[in-house]
């Protein structure tokens, strides 16, 4: 991601946000950061990646410390694909890109937060060695996101 690359991603997020029906408060949506993507990025073992197709911006993700958590885990942040980009694989390959960043900064786990009836993007973690938790970890934020799961950095999936 670039600096210049703000103001699409923003409106990425809350694009596909609204089409999810996803509640503006306790989400992303409502991040005071997500005006401001590239420069929360610029700090010690985080990464944002914008996927492009025809020098438009169709997805995006990053990976970042787990806010308020003691231990050695990142969290998967805003990862949201445009409608005409999902289903087509990737959302596996960021999630890759996003692991292999992740095993290089030396994080031993990545957690992510989603809502309940996001049932496509579930199944696509659960495909990418994501598990289940009873309960959160940390405390971002998101207390309208109720699905929590967690990935082992060492469970790297190799194509």
């Amino acid at each position: 991601m670039q600096s210049t690359d703000n103001e699409k991603v923003a409106m990425l997020i809350r694009k596909v946000l609204v089409e999810l029906g996803v509640p503006k408060v306790g989400t992303a949506y409502a991040d005071t950061s997500l005006d401001q993507l590239f420069q929360n990025y610029q700090q010690p073992k985080a990464a944002f990646f914008v996927v492009e197709e025809q020098e438009r911006i169709v997805g995006c993700a990053g990976i970042a410390q787990l806010e308020n958590y003691k231990g050695n885990v990142c969290e998967l942040q805003k990862m949201y694909f445009l409608e005409e980009a999902r289903e087509r694989g990737l959302g596996a390959k960021l999630i890759h890109i996003c692991h292999t960043c992740a095993l290089d900064f030396g994080y031993e786990y990545i957690y992510l937060e989603t809502l309940p009836y996001m049932k496509a993007a579930q199944k696509l973690y659960l495909k990418t060695d994501f598990k289940y938790l009873q309960e959160p970890m940390g405390d971002t934020g998101h207390y309208s996101c109720s699905v929590w799961m967690l990935k082992s950095i060492r469970s790297l999936v190799t194509d």
